[in-house]
């Protein structure tokens, strides 16, 4: 009993090693197809055969062969094992008519020919098919550097399993994808769509004719399928491809008559940001302008350079410019944008000259100029500037000599009454002067190694917190920059060098060693722990 069960299990070992080939059928999805339209050709083998073992070059006088898919399958029922090999090959028929589709041998086994009845392009509404792609541009000829919008739009009535949408090809042009994929459904003569949409841009760089190879697809769709020998149906995978028409669109060169750099648009204009409606402000106080120039229908690196306008007397740290592109209610639109903190040095009446961008109207073909009007301002004393001026200047030395001598008595008993009288209160004010002598000290190294750390970091923001933040500790209230800057000379350097470095177009590193030897220099030259001169200016 054991032998015969050994021998039937090396049986069923064995019997899939003896099985060979003894059938090869070729089938399509559809008969007739539409020329340039993409339809599948399943080619089955009832044997596990290597993929190599399938030759389709007999396809390509007649064909264009896409995507080739294999797949293998293995059924065991009743002890009678079964496996099978199938192709799955994307085919488009050349021309349209009455093509043969060869057997195919395998082993000597072939399969038998096909007659495939191909209508012409177009005579099949795109919305009778289950998967097509529509591609539309916003002009039909353009200017050197114009911005083409190139959409493609990719309709399916299928599910999607997954697939590929490949950009046009573009020869003479630059192309990019702008913007994100959108998501969406429409209803085609009562039939429900799941649409794809991508923008893509095409620049040309020189005149001439352009020629626009269609966007593609390729990929998996599931499609309901009946099963052999049921009633029932189910979802089964197949390839799918299918590509937009080729477009051409004539370049035209730049116009003899414009003058300035060239810009072309369907829309050009400048814009700013200022600080609401002001006009009056403080010297040493920086201003934030922001001036933008949009155009439509642009590519972002074709918008010009701008340079902040600015004129004596008026420092201006610009900040890196920034260059954006997006799309707005089917149009592209880009911006560039450059921002700068602009710090008056001195009081007075300041004008912003004119900024004027030249420009191509594509529309009405002929130059234009995007114009941002001149701005003036009125600066006014800041508040340090103002109490430096209130100081009462000195009266001449040599009033005072004569009286020398007895003010130096009057200052030297002044000093032996004070010693004595401190002597006699250092036991009760011990508790108040440790205090003053470690919680300001305390406050002061805090802030001092977070402006290190943040010198470490380089970051400009974060320092200039902190001195403020110090100081104010040391000073027992709030201060401003400018009434740092006023506190010494090396502060006054050490503070123009970090606002120059936070509002440069170029990437800097900050001077730790000069900004921290500015900070002890100013300490160790305090005599008293009172405030300093601006606190006494300003009670």
């Amino acid at each position: 009993m054991v032998i015969r069960i050994l021998l039937s299990l090396v049986l069923l070992i064995i019997a899939p090693s003896v099985m060979a080939l003894s059938q090869v059928e070729a089938s399509i999805e559809k008969n007739p197809v539409i020329a340039g339209e993409y339809f599948v050709l399943n080619i089955t083998a009832n044997d596990d055969l290597n993929t190599a073992a399938l030759d389709t070059s007999a396809l390509l006088d007649n064909f264009i062969v896409g995507r080739t898919s294999v797949g293998r399958s293995t059924q065991m029922v009743n002890f009678n094992t079964t496996k099978e090999t199938r192709w799955q090959i994307l085919l488009a028929a050349k021309s349209s008519g009455s093509i043969t589709i060869p057997p195919f041998t395998i082993e000597g086994i072939s399969s038998s020919p096909i007659i495939l009845q191909v209508a012409p392009k177009g005579s099949q509404p795109q919305e009778a098919q289950n998967l097509y792609i529509e591609a539309s541009t916003n002009v039909d000829e353009a200017y050197v550097g114009q911005l083409i919008n190139y959409k493609v739009k990719l309709y399916l009535a299928v599910e999607l399993q997954r697939g590929v949408l490949s950009a046009p090809v573009v020869k003479g042009a630059q192309i990019k994808q702008i913007g994100e994929d959108t998501d969406s459904t429409e209803i085609v003569n009562g039939r429900r769509f799941r649409v794809i949409e991508r923008n893509y841009g095409i620049v040309a760089g020189l005149p001439g004719e352009i020629i626009i190879d269609g966007a593609n697809f390729s990929g998996d769709v599931l499609v309901e399928a009946q099963r052999r020998g049921g009633m029932f149906g189910f979802n089964e995978s197949i390839p799918m491809q299918t590509e937009a028409d080729r477009k051409v669109i004539q370049i035209n060169s730049y116009p003899p008559s414009y003058q300035g750099e060239w810009l072309v648009s369907d829309l050009v204009s400048l814009r700013e940001v200022w600080p609401d409606t002001q006009t009056t402000f403080e010297a040493g106080s920086p201003i934030t302008r922001t001036i933008s120039l949009i155009a439509m229908n642009v590519d972002e690196n074709s918008l010009p350079e701008l340079t902040m306008p600015t004129t004596e007397g008026l420092r201006v740290y610009p900040e890196k410019p920034l260059r954006q592109t997006g799309i707005r209610d089917g149009q592209v639109i880009s911006q560039y944008s450059l921002t700068a903190a602009i710090v008056p040095t001195k009081p007075g009446t300041y004008t912003l000259p004119e900024l004027k961008v030249p420009w191509w109207n594509t529309q009405l073909k002929q130059q234009e100029y995007a114009i941002l009007p001149a701005k003036t301002i009125t600066v006014v004393p800041g508040q340090m500037g103002d109490n430096a001026l209130t100081i009462t200047p000195q009266q001449p030395a040599y009033q005072y000599a004569r009286y020398w001598p007895w003010l130096t008595g009057l200052f030297a008993t002044l000093w032996l009454i004070t010693l004595i009288l401190w002597r006699k209160a250092v036991s009760q004010q011990n508790l108040n002067i440790t205090r003053k002598t470690i919680q300001r000290p305390v406050a002061d190294v805090a802030s001092l190694a977070t402006i290190t750390e943040a010198c470490d970091r380089n970051n400009v923001s974060d320092v200039i917190s902190g001195l403020q933040r110090y100081f104010s500790a040391i000073l027992q209230r709030q201060v401003t920059l400018t009434e740092i800057s006023q506190l010494s000379e090396p502060l006054n350097q050490a503070l123009s060098d970090l606002q120059q470095s936070r509002y440069s177009k170029h990437s800097t590193t900050i001077n730790k060693s000069q900004l921290i030897n500015a900070l002890k220099s100013y300490h160790h030259s305090k005599n008293t722990p009172s405030d300093s001169v601006i606190a006494k200016l300003n009670p």
